[in-house]
């Protein structure tokens, strides 16, 4: 494939070849024939880069798309009918449909992230009281917190029944951070286990 010859879109639309000839480059092009490729690449470039533009609206991004366009263009030509339609019309569908895909696609990354950064704002002791809560009556939770010591009792008491994070229980109970967490850790551990709570 030849380097990178994208320009800006015309703007009234480039005068095309006739299509009976362009019909003859692509059925070159389906042959593997490079020069013919090269005569298809510069007749329908600048319709697609236009159309792929207009739908990402970032060049940088558009000018990827285009080649993959025109990679497409490549690889399927064997399956170009022109009865079914041009070739600018066709390698205009080709082109609508990768800028689409590519916006779509970025729109999922982005939906991804914001789900990704939001899981990892979650406080750390979500997860175990959630399943606590939705699996055990009060009663067996009050009987298994007897079972811990008073620092884990009430580390997870401010934790679970509160709502504090970890550095809000350590101000409260006025103990250092790190040893807040692992009694919380095994405290939780202590209830798990009591309550029979698979991991």
């Amino acid at each position: 494939m030849r380097g990178n010859p994208l320009s800006e879109p015309a703007s009234s639309g480039p005068s095309h070849p006739a299509e009976p000839r362009l019909d003859e480059t692509m059925r070159r092009v389906a042959c593997g024939d490079k020069e013919a490729f090269t005569a298809l690449y510069d007749a329908v470039v600048d319709t697609v880069f236009g159309i792929v533009l207009k739908v990402v609206r970032d060049r940088a991004q558009s000018e990827e798309v285009v080649q993959e366009v025109m990679i497409d263009l490549w690889r399927r030509a064997p399956r170009y009918d022109p009865g079914k339609g041009s070739v600018h019309a066709w390698a205009a569908m080709l082109a609508h449909r990768r800028a689409v895909d590519r916006v779509r696609s970025a729109e999922a990354a982005a939906h991804r992230d914001h789900d990704h950064a939001v899981r990892d704002h979650q406080r750390p002791y979500d997860d175990v009281a959630e399943r606590v809560e939705s699996r055990l009556q009060s009663q067996q939770v009050r009987r298994c917190m007897k079972q811990l010591t008073d620092i884990q009792r009430q580390a997870v008491t401010l934790a679970y029944y509160q709502g504090l994070t970890y550095r809000e229980v350590a101000q409260t109970l006025g103990t250092p951070l790190p040893t807040v967490k692992t009694r919380m850790r095994d405290g939780l551990i202590r209830l798990r286990d009591c309550m029979g709570v698979t991991a």
